[in-house]
């Protein structure tokens, strides 16, 4: 492979992001739940979630715009003040969670980093991400942090452009197949799938990636053995 830069996908790529969604929707449908079953309630909201990409974009910001639409929709515009709150409240908690590293992630920008320039490629909201790197320790291994709206195959060939290289030295790693991989093996690129234990159902595909540029892994560490071999996984 001909590769010199590297980007890394953030949430649930190097630092735990999907399971804080999950753990305030169960809170979320728990204040509604006078109204609709807990499973209904986590429908209308990834319905509305949907809905809203194209005008809020990705993130904990996004989120809570959808909570508080689909908490008045439920209830018919009949939820008092108390609620918004308190829905705007565990919007903010998520804001305050600490970050969580994933397992081995230092050691692999360690080993990677002077060997390949290191990037970041993320989508959501730029203050949120911008405070996230800060406080993972993480920010020093990186040569380009890139926090975008959308990542479409215009999105990657744009960052390419950015990173005057080819796009065939370029690689992508992260967690999610449609947003991380199938973009970037699109325009000539290199993508590395690293699972998380849960994706959100947006991010879901249900074909199988068959590319010569495609690699799946079981954790972040397996792709030392492809991108140093002379180095200790």
């Amino acid at each position: 492979m001909s590769i010199k830069v590297i980007a890394f996908d953030a949430d649930d790529t190097l630092w735990v992001n999907e399971p804080f969604f999950q753990e305030t929707e169960r809170k979320f449908c728990g204040l509604l739940e006078d109204y609709l079953p807990h499973h209904s309630i986590s429908a209308e909201l990834y319905q509305t979630q949907v809905q809203n990409i194209s005008l809020y974009g990705y993130g904990v910001k996004s989120f809570i715009l959808s909570m508080v639409e689909t908490a008045l929709r439920i209830s018919e515009n009949t939820l008092g003040v108390p609620v918004i709150e308190k829905i705007i409240a565990l919007g903010k908690e998520m804001l305050e969670k600490p970050i969580e590293l994933l397992d081995d992630v230092e050691h692999v920008l360690q080993s990677l980093s002077g060997h390949y320039r290191l990037v970041v490629a993320t989508k959501g909201d730029l203050l949120d991400q911008e405070r996230k790197l800060r406080k993972s320790g993480l920010e020093h291994y990186f040569h380009h942090i890139e926090i975008m709206s959308e990542k479409k195959e215009a999105d990657y060939q744009k960052l390419i452009k950015h990173l005057d290289i080819e796009a065939d030295e370029f690689l992508m790693i992260g967690n999610s197949l449609k947003s991380d991989v199938l973009p970037v093996l699109a325009i000539g690129g290199h993508g590395f799938h690293i699972p998380f234990h849960t994706t959100w159902a947006y991010e879901h595909i249900e074909h199988r990636v068959e590319h010569p540029n495609f690699r799946d892994f079981a954790t972040i560490s397996e792709v030392l053995v492809h991108l140093r071999p002379d180095s200790q996984a």
